[in-house]
């Protein structure tokens, strides 16, 4: 697969997406369309839509998956300077929409689709989103921040497919799901029903996302939680200052860590995540 983005060292102007404002449970956001074929919502890692989460975008609108990539945070199509991103960071973990996923004490009570929150705007996207592209569902792809909520999602029954790629929520207990027992214990119970799976992605040094949360997601979704763990050496060496700078470790499997060259680790997990998506949605 040939690489569909532009020059990764600058802005990226988005200009072959589509934006459309979708104002939902009482918020309104920007969500960036491309693409025809089965809904796919990609959420962007920290800090925002860049260049890598565009390129990644692309490639899953390219695999046949009308893509809608939500701006959720930073600015949009920035390639951001390690301060930059450690300020977007900062807001985030205090905006409302996403303050009761940060912390493992909040989490562990608070519904992921509590009024309010994002992940109740998010399923509603993914709702619409499907009555708009038909098919058996949606698949939902979170990073970093947002990596829990792909799985969150599964409580909208319209999402088939949820991939998580290190799933980095919440900071202050490596071995959290970020979710409240009972949407767990919910979404554990109907991906058993309807025999699906959880594909989830990290670097095995990741310091954001250890293996103690891929052991707590295990132990709470059984089989169905299916991981893969690349090596460190994986990685790419130079990644964007964010990452270099303020995230300090081998994190973004399928964007800023990505080596996109055939033969990689990162290349392969790319190409997993692609055929997750055909199977379960049926391309």
């Amino acid at each position: 697969m040939s690489n569909p983005s532009s020059n990764l060292t600058e802005n990226d102007t988005l200009a072959d997406f589509s934006v459309r404002q979708f104002c939902l449970e009482g918020i309104t956001k920007n969500v960036y369309v491309a693409g025809s074929g089965p809904a796919v919502i990609v959420m962007a890692e920290m800090p925002g839509i860049s260049p890598h989460v565009a390129r990644f975008s692309r490639w899953v609108r390219d695999a046949g998956f009308t893509v809608y990539l939500p701006s959720l945070f930073g600015q949009d199509g920035v390639l951001t300077n390690a301060e930059q991103g450690l300020a977007v960071l900062q807001r985030a973990c205090i905006s409302a929409e996403f303050r009761s996923f940060v912390s493992a004490t909040h989490s562990s009570a608070v519904s992921a689709i509590a009024p309010g929150s994002i992940t109740h705007w998010l399923c509603a996207l993914a709702r619409q989103v499907h009555a708009e592209c038909g098919g058996a569902g949606v698949g939902t792809i979170g990073m970093c921040f947002t990596g829990n909520f792909a799985l969150m999602m599964m409580l909208e029954p319209a999402v088939l497919a949820p991939v998580l790629c290190q799933p980095s929520l919440p900071f202050d207990d490596a071995a959290s799901t970020g979710l409240s027992p009972t949407d767990l214990q919910q979404i554990s119970t109907r991906l058993q029903k309807e025999n699906r799976k959880v594909l989830a992605l990290r670097f095995a040094g990741d310091k954001h996302c250890k293996a103690e949360r891929f052991a707590a997601f295990e132990q709470a979704l059984g089989e169905n939680f299916v991981p893969q763990v690349l090596p460190d050496s994986a990685a790419n060496p130079e990644p964007p200052p964010f990452f270099k700078h303020i995230v300090g470790c081998p994190h973004s499997v399928v964007t800023a860590h990505l080596i996109d060259e055939e033969g990689q680790a990162t290349i392969a997990a790319r190409d997993a995540i692609l055929r997750f998506l055909k199977t379960v949605l049926a391309v």
